[in-house]
């Protein structure tokens, strides 16, 4: 479903407490609440908003999250609101950092498990990777979902594109030493699959490591249409989709891959 009107995106962009979910909690559902009153239709937090990366804990946090889930489809259909963000999810007994999506019916409209796990921060010792791409049919498009580190990754956002998405949510925890990775990344993922991105990073410092936010909406052309540096914040964009196809108008790189030439397979 396109919708016909413009979607206005936002994120909720706040420093997580590692372990403490009450605190996490009541920042996430502040922010839920400020976005409201901005008349948002779509809100994205940040990655392991709930926990933070809390190794030692996280299959506990994980037992939390159905009910965290709970609450969002609450906050969904009470703010007429879309809500996505990651957390810990646990199955069979292994964890996984996925990015759950509540449509404005209070619905999950899908659940996408991390496929690329940070090797610096041994987060393959904390989580189970995920094995497949994740694209949703939502009330406000088809939307397509990364988690952090995934953002390296061009074949991941190009599966998406291929999929149909027209826009993808990412939500992170990218340190303040690498953003200007994150910044240039996050416009070459839009340009290179005509889509908007919604990105929601962290802010603040856990042990010797600094958050600058960054959050970020950017349209198909890559124009950064609102960003937030490192203060905790709410931010919205209007994004309109029906630019994608103006974008594409011009140059469809989707249309002119030519996959043999690529050896994909190397």
């Amino acid at each position: 479903m396109t919708p016909t009107k413009n979607i206005t995106a936002g994120f909720c962009q706040f420093d997580i407490s590692v372990g403490e979910l009450p605190a996490n909690k009541q920042k996430a559902y502040h922010g839920i609440q400020r976005l409201s009153e901005m008349k948002t239709d779509i809100a994205v937090l940040p990655e392991l908003w709930s926990s933070g990366f809390d190794p030692s804990r996280i299959k506990e946090h994980a037992e939390k999250t159905p009910e965290i889930i709970n609450d969002l489809s609450k906050l969904a259909v009470d703010h007429r609101m879309m809500i996505a963000g990651s957390m810990p999810e646990l199955q069979n007994g292994q964890a996984y950092n996925t990015l759950f999506l509540v449509d404005q019916n209070g619905s999950v409209a899908g659940s996408y498990r991390k496929i690329h796990l940070f090797p610096p921060l041994k987060e393959d010792d904390c989580f189970h990777a995920g094995d497949r791409p994740k694209v949703c049919s939502t009330s406000l498009g088809v939307i397509g979902m990364m988690i952090c580190y995934d953002l390296r990754f061009p074949e991941l956002a190009r599966s998406l594109a291929l999929q149909g998405a027209q826009i993808i949510l990412v939500s992170a925890q990218w340190p303040e030493a690498r953003i200007e990775h994150w910044d240039v990344l996050l416009r070459a993922r839009a340009i290179e699959n005509h889509i908007f991105i919604v990105a929601c990073n962290r802010c603040g410092k856990e042990g010797g490591l600094s958050f600058s936010g960054h959050s970020q909406i950017i349209s198909p052309s890559g124009t950064v249409l609102a960003s937030l540096d490192g203060v905790p914040g709410t931010v919205t964009a209007e994004i309109n989709l029906a630019e994608i196809s103006s974008v594409k108008k011009q140059f469809d790189c989707l249309r002119g891959r030519v996959p043999a030439a690529y050896d994909m397979e190397s």
